[in-house]
């Protein structure tokens, strides 16, 4: 494929990219408390729920990534099945009422939902690297692209639920039918990417070829740490906006303000890393990003557009996050492992595990403070918690990852 074609090629990766990142992050924000406020499931129970899922995928990443290696003129069907069982589960998740216990029922859908969501997300950044060596710009204009495209597909995720809410009454299910019908066209419009495949000469790395390089490991490492925050954030976001603030009816709007504000980042940053590199890009963002969670902590009743400010100064340094880390650690799979797929296996995992972690950690934690959803009073030491929960836990993460990025010496990560 020459250069201008891979160039046009482009949008087709932001499309992607939104249409996966719309059945990520949203569904850590809206699923809990959908169940919760619909079919009366607890928070702690919903976290555990999510923790014992993605322990799951401790084996199951790696092996995906195993099969994405070895696929081979087969990545197009493959692809196409996966897009198929993705659109289903999320349907299932939000449209249809449990068949049986809402518990059992969740999980089913949601395990059918992330594996698919895996699948594709392994195979689409293994495909990326492929493409980056076709154009102009390399891994960081692909991740540009890319990384927009996810960002703008959290933003229509999470703002259009709210936008129906008022105005029809199964909000969800729409959201759910029409997503399904996105993710079907952009996978159509890829299909040209999944077939200009990687090259079959090239060898599939084996899973101790990723972990034997000590770069690959810091820069995983790095991700998981790095991650937690936006997991913290991202689980508690609904929950801070309606109790804290006393916000009811913003929610939306703010979250659209914070991910906006990551898509729009996003082609800065990675022009402002192609003149002084990621890594003191990514660590400019990093103390921004430890600058706007610390004055949360400042926040009370009613400052709405304080946190607007800080959604849009968070959101910014969230820009940068998800542009910049995984160019860095695109370029290394080039070098130590081409075709990809283990590494993004792990990459997934890694990413992953922190919506897990947070969302099996912070939500019994705010329920056993007192915190219940959907009351209108809440005790004060539910309160505090939050608070502490929402800014604190972020902003020291913030600095251990700060710390992390340093120790990458500067040869392998400029």
């Amino acid at each position: 494929m020459s250069t201008a074609a891979s160039n046009a090629r482009l949008p087709a990766f932001a499309l992607l990219a939104g249409a996966l990142s719309a059945a990520g992050l949203p569904i850590y924000i809206y699923a809990p408390k959908f169940y919760a406020d619909n079919y009366g499931v607890s928070l702690t129970t919903l976290g555990a729920l999510l923790f014992v899922l993605r322990v799951t995928d401790f084996a199951q990443d790696p092996l995906l990534g195993w099969i994405s290696e070895r696929l081979k003129s087969h990545r197009a069907r493959a692809a196409t099945a996966a897009g198929f069982v993705l659109a289903v589960s999320m349907i299932g998740l939000f449209a249809i009422p449990p068949f049986g216990h809402p518990v059992l029922w969740f999980a089913l859908t949601a395990t059918g939902l992330f594996t698919a969501f895996s699948f594709l997300t392994i195979n689409f950044y293994a495909q990326g690297i492929t493409t980056s060596t076709q154009i102009s710009g390399g891994h960081l204009r692909l991740a540009a692209w890319r990384e927009s495209g996810a960002l703008v597909g959290i933003c229509i995720a999470a703002m259009v639920p709210s936008l129906l809410m008022s105005r029809v009454e199964s909000p969800f299910a729409l959201f759910a039918v029409g997503y399904a019908l996105v993710t079907i066209f952009a996978l159509f419009l890829f299909k040209q990417e999944w077939r200009s495949s990687i090259d079959p000469s090239q060898r599939p790395a084996s899973l101790t070829t990723v972990l034997s390089d000590s770069i690959a490991r810091r820069l995983l490492t790095l991700a998981l740490i790095n991650a937690i925050p936006l997991a913290v954030t991202s689980t508690l976001f609904l929950f801070f906006v309606e109790s804290r603030l006393g916000a009811a009816g913003w929610e939306g709007l703010l979250l659209v303000l914070f991910f906006f504000a990551a898509a729009l980042s996003a082609p800065a940053w990675s022009q402002i890393a192609s003149k002084r590199g990621e890594k003191s890009t990514l660590l400019s963002a990093m103390v921004l990003a430890i600058v706007s969670f610390s004055f949360t902590l400042l926040l009370e009743d009613g400052d709405i557009w304080p946190f607007a400010v800080i959604c849009i100064a968070s959101g910014a340094s969230i820009g940068a996050d998800l542009t910049l880390l995984p160019a860095m650690f695109a370029k290394r799979m080039a070098e130590i492992a081409p075709n990809g797929g283990q590494g993004f296996g792990l990459w997934s995992l890694a990413t992953k595990f922190s919506l897990a972690f947070a969302a099996a950690t912070l939500l019994p934690a705010l329920e056993n403070a007192g915190f219940s959803s959907g009351q209108a009073v809440q005790p004060q030491r539910a309160l505090d918690r939050l608070t502490i929960l929402y800014a604190l836990v972020p902003t020291a993460l913030k600095f251990f990852s700060i710390i992390l990025l340093i120790s990458i010496p500067k040869e392998h990560v400029k």
